[in-house]
């Protein structure tokens, strides 16, 4: 194989992430491939400059994107950015096209060729490149530890001379791959968990890794799940029930995490 492949620094300043690591760029160079990395694209990923070089990518800056026949970013391009891409140049990244039209369309004036890898599909062929599968239950973990840090408390039952410290309650709402890395999160810390999600399957997932379930558990709730595995759009009826005993238990919750 023979090509370029840039690997940019993200702009945007809440992203931290980089769009390869130095494991992915040695098979990439190994392949044939040219691999050029923007100076500083890891360091919020705490991956130096030299650890790229260390498998052969080359350390270059943002003008290099010109040259480039591939380029691999964590979010899609700004319209500066295409602006340094080639005609041609494949680009991939999570693009979040929906609602985005006019950064869409841009992409197409550029003339690149965009792969969403959001929508990659969930098969087991594909399963290598799932990002949402991945950045999910990354993210799951993320929310615990972030918001074990704000309730800025111990999160296990404490017992100590002085006293007892009882343990922090964790609700998660929304078990699906983020939900449940964020229960086994919370319950490895030592806190008491509890979660909720309108699919009956997950009550024994819930379980499984030591939570208490939390639903309306009614006719309609035991038919809230396509044969796909995903949820149904649930009646009115039930969104009102459901949310009466949310918002009963939140009352009574150290922390909540939404998913």
């Amino acid at each position: 194989m023979s090509g370029s492949i840039f690997i940019p620094k993200e702009l945007e300043l809440i992203e931290s992430r980089v769009g390869a690591s130095p494991e992915t760029v040695k098979r990439l160079v190994g392949l044939g491939f040219e691999v050029v990395v923007e100076t500083g694209a890891g360091t919020l990923s705490r991956i130096p400059d030299a650890e790229y070089a260390a498998v052969g990518a080359r350390i270059g800056k943002a003008a290099d994107a010109a040259k480039a026949d591939v380029v691999l970013k964590v979010r899609r391009p700004s319209e500066a950015e295409l602006k340094g891409y080639k005609a041609g140049a494949a680009v991939l990244a999570t693009m979040d096209p929906y609602g985005n039209d006019a950064a869409v369309a841009a992409m197409a004036k550029a003339g690149v060729t965009a792969f969403a890898m959001e929508f990659m599909p969930r098969i087991t062929r594909a399963q290598v490149m799932d990002v949402l599968s991945s950045q999910a239950n990354l993210a799951g973990y993320q929310a615990v530890i972030d918001g074990a840090s704000e309730y800025d408390r111990a999160l296990p039952m404490m017992m100590t001379a002085a006293g007892t410290v009882p343990a922090a309650k964790v609700f998660i709402m929304g078990v699906g791959v983020a939900g449940l890395q964020a229960i086994a999160t919370a319950r490895r810390m030592g806190a008491i968990v509890t979660a909720t999600d309108v699919r009956p399957a997950v009550k024994e997932q819930v379980a499984s890794l030591g939570a208490k379930f939390l639903a309306v558990e009614d006719e309609e709730f035991k038919a809230a799940e396509t044969a796909g595995g995903y949820a149904k759009e649930m009646s009115k009826e039930y969104q009102a029930k459901q949310a009466a005993l949310t918002a009963e238990h939140i009352a009574k919750q150290d922390i909540v995490i939404t998913t």
